[in-house]
């Protein structure tokens, strides 16, 4: 199994003239100062304000509910302070001097402190090297993964990726396979500052008593907005769990008789 990426945060300080430090991220700075990075902000405010609209359409204790959980990202992403943060020691900002350093040379493009790990597999009564095959053009996947909006082929490593996001919005980024082999593992990253970082691979494995092949996705990603932007996603029914637990359900159709499941009145899951 491919080893996803992982980065750790590392924070720079300094000593003054006393032997006091300096310099250690959020904790050492005043209650409302800034600690959401720019991007972060902006995720926040765009997500919260969809969500407080989409509580305050239901006209119901709910919605009220939400619209409160959307006033507050939409004040995290205004004044660029949050108290979850400043509890935990963390600085996002900038000014909270706090860096990437990659443990894992290449491949590392994450920040594993922010970093979501999703696991899902599936059994699928087809030959490995037929779903590799199908899977490897990547143009095909908008056709089994509902999120995708589209996907195009750059190169023989690089490709492009448009898919659906909370609230009607959506979001592109380029990524590269940087490991893959034949019939068996493509493992993929993302690339130049995409919006939401990914990495991941899926594995195509013989499954037992000759059942056809086992596909298993490992996913990780860094949500926009950090776990707030995470559970406003999840609200809005694009949590990357759920996407991809449906994705593969697709996938095992289409490859076991041509054509994708609908879900009207039935179970989630595969």
């Amino acid at each position: 199994m491919v080893t996803l990426a992982e980065n750790v945060l590392a924070a720079p300080s300094a000593r003054d003239g006393n032997g006091a430090r300096h310099g250690d991220g959020a904790s050492t700075r005043e209650g409302g100062a800034t600690n959401v990075g720019s991007m972060e902000r902006a995720a926040s405010v765009i997500g919260g304000g969809a969500l407080a609209l989409y509580g305050a359409k239901r006209k119901d204790l709910g919605g009220a509910l939400l619209a409160l959980v959307g006033a507050a990202l939409v004040q995290r992403g205004a004044t660029g302070h949050c108290p979850v943060y400043r509890q935990l020691g963390m600085d996002t900002s900038s000014a909270g001097g706090l860096r990437l350093r990659k443990q894992h040379g290449p491949s590392a493009v994450l920040d594993a402190s922010k970093a979501v790990k999703v696991e899902c597999a599936v059994t699928i009564a087809r030959p490995a090297d037929e779903l590799y095959r199908y899977w490897r053009n990547f143009e095909n996947l908008p056709r089994v993964m509902k999120h995708l909006e589209s996907v195009t082929v750059l190169d023989a490593t690089r490709s492009r990726w448009k898919a659906k996001a909370p609230a009607g919005t959506s979001v592109e980024w380029e990524a590269v396979v940087h490991n893959e082999i034949p019939n068996e593992l493509i493992a993929w990253k993302s690339v130049d500052e995409a919006t939401v970082p990914n990495a991941g691979s899926v594995h195509f494995r013989e499954a037992p008593d000759g059942r056809g092949t086992e596909v298993e996705v490992i996913l990780e990603y860094q949500p926009p907005a950090g776990e707030a932007g995470r559970v406003v996603a999840k609200l809005f029914g694009e949590e990357p769990e759920q996407q991809v637990r449906e994705d593969l359900r697709r996938f095992k159709a289409v490859m076991e008789s041509g054509e994708a499941p609908t879900t009207v009145g039935q179970p989630r899951g595969i």
